[in-house]
């Protein structure tokens, strides 16, 4: 039998009319109307090419067909009701799942650390694969390429995406311990005559990062000396030059483990940094996806101060 031309409603009628064997007590348990019932059993007849039925008295008796069937359609309805009722569950101690991450090498710093380190010991079984930031992440998200992604606001523009804000940091300038040019505070005079080390997205045609967004917004000049993909290779580029970056506060700690740097407050008023989570609408029912979600944004608190 083609199954695709089938309504499932008949086998619920079916499932009341040999438990019932009545026409009206069948109606009445499925909430239809006897003629509705009558009408179903005449459907469920032609189907199967059998009478399913048959009067006996005062009373209906199921044919044989019938009675072969009533056992196999009752378990298959009662699997059907079984899977649309029970909630959706997620073990993280012992269920399997894997999930893609695209995110910058800040937030890799700042929040992947902890977060693997958190489900390295509540799911062992859980699987997050970190990929680099994406020159159009919402289409990433809207495709499944990936499952959540780490981006400020202005990355994301007006796409149409679920997210949570996670920490906010702000801008400073960085130059070596041993730059002679900058004394305790950065001029915008000084600013503007350093060379400059900037930082890409990563990649032919994607955008710079968002300070220098926000520096060409403002028409502020610039000498650009080094570009490079990763802010954490600052440090090791700043070291005896007179080259002067921006990086996100937060990371200060981080990055003086790494070089001998100088972090000062910036000459310029720059928007602030949002870090946010964000990911499409099909996924926050996912209980495995809500958790993540949940144990991101919980790492993510740690970090607000």
């Amino acid at each position: 039998m083609n199954l695709s031309g089938l309504d499932l409603n008949l086998l619920v009628a079916f499932d009341a009319l040999l438990s019932e064997r009545s026409v009206t007590r069948a109606a009445q348990r499925v909430g239809l109307s006897q003629p509705g019932m009558s009408n179903a059993l005449g459907r469920l007849r032609r189907l199967l090419n059998d009478p399913l039925l048959v009067r006996q008295g005062a009373t209906l008796v199921p044919t044989a067909r019938a009675e072969a069937l009533v056992a196999p359609v009752h378990e298959a309805l009662e699997l059907i009701r079984g899977a649309l009722d029970a909630p959706l569950r997620f073990d993280p101690a012992t269920d399997r799942r894997s999930f893609r991450l695209s995110c910058s090498d800040y937030s890799v710093l700042m929040l992947i650390g902890p977060l693997v380190r958190a489900l390295a010991a509540e799911a062992p079984a859980v699987v997050v694969e970190v990929v680099p930031r994406l020159a159009d992440a919402p289409r990433a998200l809207a495709n499944g390429d990936v499952d959540l992604v780490i981006e400020p606001p202005e990355i994301m523009g007006d796409a149409d995406l679920e997210s949570l804000r996670l920490w906010d940091d702000h801008w400073a300038c960085c130059v070596w311990e041993g730059n002679t040019h900058v004394g305790k505070r950065m001029t915008l005079e000084r600013y503007t005559a350093l060379g400059h080390l900037i930082y890409s997205m990563g990649g032919a045609g994607q955008p710079v990062a968002l300070p220098d967004l926000h520096l060409g917004r403002l028409g502020i000049p610039r000498r650009i000396e080094v570009s490079v993909e990763s802010f954490l290779l600052a440090p090791f580029l700043l070291q005896g030059t007179d080259l002067v970056t921006l990086i996100p506060k937060r990371a200060e700690a981080f990055l003086r483990r790494i070089g001998d740097i100088r972090v000062l407050e910036s000459p310029i008023d720059l928007p602030g940094l949002v870090e946010t989570l964000w990911w499409h609408s099909r996924s926050t029912t996912d209980a495995a996806h809500a958790w993540l979600r949940t144990r991101i944004g919980a790492v993510a608190s740690t970090l607000i101060s």
